[in-house]
């Protein structure tokens, strides 16, 4: 997900600032997932194992990735002890959600 090869034309994210953002990505899901699922094609669902700060972090990470890739769509569902997060995007940016699955995959077995 670090190869910048697989960023949409559509994401206004500096490049300088990609590095940084994908870092992010990697502490929440190194941290804090639990679990994660495909309910559909082009929907994945990650879960969070909640925390002090963690919704703020969460929500904070989310709104910022909408404002550079805007063919997100992101749900967040806060319930006992958890953070449900459901990231969708259209047909013609499926392969996007899939390097995030793919790096979600390779971070849980680092782990």
């Amino acid at each position: 997900m670090s190869d910048p090869a697989w960023v949409p034309q559509s994401c206004t994210l500096p490049t300088e600032e990609r590095p940084l953002r994908v870092a992010e990505w990697d502490g929440l899901l190194s941290e804090r997932l639990t679990g994660v699922s495909r309910p559909g094609a082009p929907h994945l669902r990650l879960d969070v194992a909640d925390g002090p700060g963690v919704e703020e972090w969460v929500r904070d990470l989310v709104d910022r990735e909408r404002g550079c890739c805007s063919f997100f769509t992101f749900t967040l569902a806060v319930g006992d002890g958890g953070i449900g997060l459901d990231i969708e995007v259209d047909q013609a940016h499926e392969a996007v959600l899939e390097a995030l699955a793919a790096r979600t995959a390779a971070t849980r077995e680092q782990r």
